[in-house]
């Protein structure tokens, strides 16, 4: 890694990329720092579906709002889907970059208050009180999980109204396009399509977790 980090840094993007997806995909060690500079090297090259990739890959593993906008610039350059950028989005970004650490504390408090009622023999309203705990427990889960999102590896996807190759033709997705994921039949991903969903083959979709 020190020789492809050299190259890096002498600009010699092309040499260094085989070190660093090698680390990435046969090591299984994709830091956000790595994946970032795989991202950045594959752009000064021209590859701008692997930029993308490289990217969501980071953005999946460590969110920030600055990724999601190095994303967005690229996506609007493209003409993809599936990047917006408003203050809303980076509102989700901020809230997937705590939804862990959130999690663990909600989780740590449902515990400890668990513990304490039934050593304590709480009263009624303090059972109560730890049920609403529990139900704004379960609304986090719900609402703020983040969704896997996938991304379209090739060229003339098609985007189908039932998990079928007989049932309606929605659209065509183009490399690159955004789409977050909502389930799986089959070989069919189930997907957020605009206002409303349709099914993509599992074939023409890289999911990024």
């Amino acid at each position: 890694m020190q020789r492809a980090d050299s190259l890096f840094a002498a600009g010699q993007y092309a040499a260094s990329v085989p070190a660093y997806k090698s680390q990435v995909w046969q090591q299984r060690q994709a830091s956000p720092a790595l994946l970032l500079k795989l991202a950045y090297a594959q752009q000064q090259l021209g590859h701008y579906p692997a930029t993308l990739l490289y990217l969501s890959l980071a953005y999946a593993r460590q969110p920030r709002v600055r990724t999601w906008r190095q994303l967005a610039t690229l996506a609007a350059q493209h003409q993809l889907v599936g990047y917006p950028m408003t203050w809303q989005q980076e509102v989700r970004v901020q809230a997937h970059r705590y939804y862990y650490p959130g999690l663990q504390v909600l989780l740590g408090g449902a515990v400890v208050g668990a513990v304490w009622l039934l050593w304590r023999r709480g009263p009624r309203g303090a059972w109560l009180a730890y049920a609403g705990y529990v139900g704004l427990l379960s609304a986090y889960l719900h609402f703020l999980q983040p969704k896997p999102a996938g991304l379209v590896a090739r060229p003339g996807a098609v985007l189908m109204a039932g998990p079928s190759a007989g049932a309606a033709w929605l659209s065509t997705a183009a490399v690159g396009d955004r789409l977050l994921v909502l389930g799986r039949q089959d070989i069919w991903y189930r997907v957020k399509w605009q206002q409303g969903e349709a099914f993509v083959r599992e074939a023409d979709l890289l999911v990024v977790e």
